[in-house]
């Protein structure tokens, strides 16, 4: 459930009407709701009460500070990828203890800076980040807790940009091969063998893939055990999907029964990742009509926000709905709603049958909550937009909205072009 809804053909965000926050805030900009975001984070972590678990929001699908901290304050910890991330997590009051560091290319500064933050656990990608992790910790004096972060080569059945544990992926190091790196981290000094990581990929919405990684990764445990290396988390990422359109994937309730009804053991503490699943239906960009203009072959509206504000879309060809913030039970036509980027890939939607529209009118782009704002950007010299979260009658902006002077923000002109 979602607490976006109309009243008298209005769309509100619980209590607030979404045309007045316009008014206040102008367009574009993201919405969030409150009571969303923590039912679907108590909806998921709860799904897991009966096991020792750690619920790591995935801070890459929504950095925002707000949001951070709304899940800190429900008991929730980070999923982080950078460390940038790790300093809006601890900036929004997540415990470092709750922290999990994954991601291919962390820097020697980044591997520093996570030690030093005293952060739960690395979930390591290669053997020479084993080796540099090591070293970092030598120099340090700290130990490093690591799990292996291992691709069990399993199809996700997603798209392939967001498909992450196959073979041919660049995340992880091979099941198969695996072995022979916790062998060899097992014998070095500054390093702590804590936990086995995977994760699949995005926008999953079967539980067989999630089952078939389990088993693999519940062999790979025994036989380290056998070998005298006992692990005590097992972190099975994140990845759960939610419906864009006609997408019908697994309540967390079913997807958590599976998993405990899979696993042999109660004796490790599970770290799950979730991000979209909370994140995407908790959110929408809501966007002003500038201009309808009908071409030989087709209809277009266009609209002030652009793929620079919500890239999935073009990236993905990712279906997102789009509804009026006022209905005006006027006939649906087939339209493409596109922006004012200079892209033929700029547009939310095509051959869509939306309400007529006319300039000055708002549309609401539907579960943008996870990867809009987090994987926006300033193309075409555009300003990054406001967010803005409700809580009941009350609303607050959460970030604002970047002027021109931010866009220029640390740039200078040498004095030879002077």
């Amino acid at each position: 459930m979602h607490h976006f809804h109309y009243q008298k053909d209005e769309l509100y965000c619980e209590q607030v009407p979404v045309s007045e926050i316009a008014r206040n805030v102008g367009t574009p900009f993201y919405l969030y709701s409150h009571a969303t975001l923590r039912q679907h984070f108590r909806a998921f972590d709860g799904a897991f009460s009966d096991l020792k678990h750690l619920t790591c929001f995935s801070m890459k699908s929504n950095a925002s500070l707000a949001v951070l901290r709304l899940f800190a304050v429900e008991g929730g910890g980070a999923d982080i990828v950078s460390g940038g991330e790790l300093y809006r997590a601890l900036k929004a009051g997540v415990d470092s203890q709750k922290i999990v560091y994954s991601g291919v290319g962390k820097s020697i500064e980044e591997l520093k800076y996570a030690l030093q933050s005293n952060i739960l656990l690395f979930n390591v990608e290669s053997s020479q980040e084993i080796s540099l992790l090591n070293d970092v910790a030598r120099d340090l004096e700290k130990k490093a807790p690591i799990a292996i972060r291992v691709n069990p080569d399993i199809d996700p059945q997603t798209h392939p940009y967001i498909a992450t544990g196959l073979k041919e992926s660049k995340f992880g190091i091979d099941i198969n091969e695996s072995l022979k790196e916790y062998a060899r981290a097992a014998t070095l000094d500054q390093l702590v063998v804590s936990g086995v990581s995977c994760h699949l990929g995005s926008q999953l919405v079967r539980t067989d893939p999630f089952l078939d990684a389990l088993k693999k990764l519940q062999g790979l445990i025994k036989t380290l055990k056998h070998s005298g290396i006992v692990l005590r988390y097992l972190d099975l990422g994140g990845g759960l999907g939610i419906t864009y359109d006609n997408e019908d994937p697994p309540h967390p309730k079913e997807y958590a029964d599976a998993i405990q009804k899979a696993l042999d053991t109660k004796d490790l503490t599970l770290i799950l990742e979730p991000g979209r699943v909370i994140m995407g239906n908790g959110g929408i960009l809501v966007t002003k009509v500038l201009y309808t203009k009908d071409a030989r072959e087709k209809k277009f509206t266009i609209v002030d926000a652009g793929m620079n504000d919500l890239i999935r879309p073009s990236l993905y060809g990712s279906f997102h709905g789009v509804q009026p913030v006022k209905t005006s039970g006027r006939k649906k036509i087939k339209m493409d709603i596109v922006g004012p980027i200079c892209e033929s890939g700029d547009f939310f939607a095509k051959d869509r049958e939306v309400e007529t529209l006319e300039p000055g009118e708002l549309l609401a782009i539907m579960s943008s909550g996870a990867y809009g704002f987090s994987m926006s950007s300033n193309y075409n010299s555009r300003p990054r937009v406001a967010e803005v979260m409700v809580k009941g009658r009350q609303y607050d902006i959460i970030r604002a909205r970047e002027t021109y002077e931010d866009l220029v923000k640390g740039e200078r002109i040498p004095d030879f072009l002077l």
